[in-house]
């Protein structure tokens, strides 16, 4: 699913606990890892995550239903851009706007993911 198609399904849902398993949901059509991806470990995230990459496409690997959603939506915002684009991008504004509900360490784990990108 693309990234306009999973925003506007979470917008349709007003229930906070309802938009959390739809997160969880798009965590399940994750890519796998292909082999030979250069991944990074994300540092700052309570849970584990890998950013790879590979043949200028992104993937992601994450210990957690919860993360691999998040890591999903942050990955489908980025989906087809060129590092230039992703660099220019303010990922954090677009990803608060889906008015999700994160405690503070989610958070910061979010921001690491966003950090990775705005580092390339």
């Amino acid at each position: 699913m693309n990234y306009e198609k999973m925003k506007m399904a979470l917008s349709l849902i007003e229930n906070p606990v309802e938009k959390l398993e739809m997160v969880m949901d798009f965590g399940k059509d994750l890519s796998p890892v292909p082999q030979n991806a250069t991944c990074t470990e994300i540092v700052g995230c309570a849970s584990f995550v890998e950013i790879c990459q590979k043949d200028g496409r992104f993937y992601a690997k994450a210990d957690s239903f919860m993360v691999r959603g998040i890591v999903a939506l942050i990955l489908s915002m980025v989906e087809g851009k060129t590092v230039d684009e992703i660099k220019k991008m303010d990922l954090m504004a677009e990803f608060n706007s889906l008015n999700l509900n994160f405690g503070a360490s989610r958070l910061n784990g979010i921001q690491s993911m966003i950090n990775f990108f705005k580092n390339l």
